[in-house]
């Protein structure tokens, strides 16, 4: 795997981990081979060790005494779990943005939205959406909060929202529906729209997996 310049090395074998657990190359128990990932992704054993600490913390992997380190538990119950907590921290964020939503913010999404709206072609409508977010969590989340946003990384196949021909049509109503809550100071509303995104976009990523073999495999 070529090195990508301006990535640091642990977020290159997290990534490469994490692509392995998707593609059903690394299954539910499967120890994780140290110098095969190292080899895979051309770094040395420190950033690979940093990466499976990361993933432990994460929930991805566990480490057993003299045994070593294992992919834990992945199935649809843990990637509901992991959609529904991801809803529910940026729903923290989208409360606050309705507790004190200011001029400056709405004015943004609701350029943010406009945006949304007219991106029919799905990395289009993926780039508006990581933009939209993007106004919400940078003026709401405090550093704590962005970390552990960031740390509760949904389980989907890289680049695959990206192409998602549906994205528009399955999700953008609960952008409109986010902000509308903003901008009604309606705490609760903004969570709900957070927790009903997240849960249509799991519905989804276990339909994809289960097709792809790697849910629903003994």
């Amino acid at each position: 795997m070529p090195k990508k310049y301006g990535v640091k090395e642990k977020e290159l074998v997290v990534n490469h981990i994490v692509d392995l657990v998707l593609s059903g190359e690394l299954r539910t128990g499967d120890r994780i081979n140290r110098d095969a990932i190292a080899a895979s992704v051309g770094v040395s054993r420190l950033p690979v060790q940093q990466a499976l600490d990361q993933l432990e913390h994460d929930g991805l992997v566990v480490s057993r005494y003299h045994r070593g380190v294992f992919v834990e538990r992945f199935d649809e119950a843990a990637v509901l779990e992991q959609h529904e907590l991801h809803g529910v921290l940026n729903g923290i964020a989208s409360a606050r943005a309705a507790t004190n939503p200011t001029p400056r913010v709405l004015a943004e999404l609701d350029a943010a939205l406009r945006t949304l709206r007219a991106s029919k072609e799905p990395t289009a409508f993926q780039e508006a959406a990581y933009a939209y977010r993007r106004i919400i969590v940078e003026e709401y989340a405090g550093p704590q909060l962005q970390a552990a946003i960031v740390a509760a990384r949904v389980f989907a196949p890289r680049g695959f929202w990206g192409k998602y021909p549906r994205g528009n049509a399955e999700f953008a109503h609960t952008y409109e529906a986010e902000t509308a809550a903003i901008r009604g100071r309606d705490p609760e509303a903004a969570r709900a729209a957070n927790m009903e995104r997240a849960d249509l976009r799991a519905k989804v990523v276990i339909a994809e997996l289960t097709a792809r073999g790697v849910l629903g495999a003994s």
